[in-house]
This record gives C-alpha cells, structure tokens and sequence, in this order.
C-alpha cells in the first residue's frame, strides 16, 4: 500500500460549542479523564515544540507532570537543547494526540521555571534511578554509552539513595495563550474549537475550518 492510500475515518464523537466547558482548562480535564478511562497509552505523553535564537524549532515528546488553572509543567534538565531554546525564546507548544479518541489538544503560551519548592517536591517524588539520571546525563551532549553508565556508578557512590535535586534539573510552566481541541470527524470535516483570553478574565470560543 502507497503511503499516500493510508487513511482512516474519524467517526468516534463530535465537539460542538453548546456542550463545550466554558473554560479551556475544565475542557482539557474532561478530555484527560476520558483518555484515562479509555486506557489511552501514556496519555500524559504531549509533543514540546520550542524555537531557538535563530528561529530553528525544536519538538520531542515529553511527559506532562501536573496541570491547573496556571498552566502545564514539565521537568527537565535546564541545560538541554529545551532549555537553551526557552532562555533565548520563552514561548512553546504543546500537543495531545489521544488517537483511539479520535482527538488532538493544541496549546500555545509563554514558558516560565516552576518554583525551586515545587520541582524539589517533584524530583524527590521520582524513583531513585530517574534522581540519579537527572545528575548522570548532561542532557543534549554528546556521549558514549559506556561514559553515561561510568557516571551513573560515579553519582551513585557519591550520593547513595539520597541525592539532592541537581541545580540544573527542574520545572516550566507552560502558561496557555491559546488552546484547540480537535475532534475527527467523517469526511475530513474535522471540529476545530479555539479558546482565547477575551480580555476580561475568561475565554472566548470560535470553531476554525477543518
């Protein structure tokens, strides 16, 4: 089969603006908590794009680590091409691909570092191995895999079961501008709906053009 016969038809659901929340973020909890009970793989899994001090973008998967009404972190090693890139431009989007739904998040905003308290709350929380990678790999440099694994051992004799939170390993915030939610739909008259801030403390929803 041609790479370009492959295609499948959306016919799962529908998302129309009577029954959408009135908030994004009540929106993005009712979808999270139907890829939850649908047993979607790693629901928590969304694409990070980021753009650098040329305007080259960057994206790769990473995984989400909470969200509320002040936006979506994840955790990283600060050092990392991500971070480079959100030093010289703070700004990133995100995206959900929940596919057995049928559905996509978009969300576009400005990235801020989460509180020293709160990525310490999480670092200590993550299994002893994730705490000792977190100081084994300079994240986004080039290595052998037997210089990475010399490390690890290195980090592991220096701080047994208890190492600190690295000072180069922590959370952004990605704080939304805009979301879409996107619903397949039949025939390629996919649902496109876009919440943006409507300068009064709320949000104002359109549907976009599939």
């Amino acid at each position: 089969m041609s790479v370009s016969d492959l295609r499948q038809s959306y016919e799962k659901s529908t998302l129309l603006e009577d029954s959408a929340a009135a908030s994004p973020f009540d929106q993005f909890s009712q979808w999270f908590d139907q890829a939850l009970a649908a047993q979607v793989p790693e629901p928590n899994a969304m694409t990070l794009a980021t753009v650098d001090a040329d305007g080259q973008p960057s994206a790769r998967i990473v995984l989400i680590k909470g969200y509320d009404s002040r936006g979506f972190a994840f955790y990283t090693n600060y050092e990392s091409r991500k971070g480079h890139d959100l030093l010289a431009n703070p700004r990133a989007a995100l995206l959900f691909f929940w596919q057995p739904l049928e559905r996509q998040v978009r969300i576009e905003g400005r990235v801020e570092q989460v509180s020293a308290e709160e990525s310490d709350a999480y670092f200590h929380s993550r299994p002893l191995g994730s705490r000792i990678g977190a100081w084994a790999s300079r994240q986004s440099q080039p290595v052998t895999r037997a210089e990475l694994e010399a490390r690890e051992q290195e980090i592991r004799a220096r701080y047994g079961d208890q190492p600190p939170r690295p000072p180069h390993w922590g959370g952004y915030r990605v704080v939304p501008t805009l979301f879409e939610f996107w619903q397949g739909r039949p025939s390629r008259l996919h649902d496109r709906l876009r919440y943006l801030p409507d300068g009064r403390g709320g949000w104002a929803i359109d549907r976009l053009s599939p």
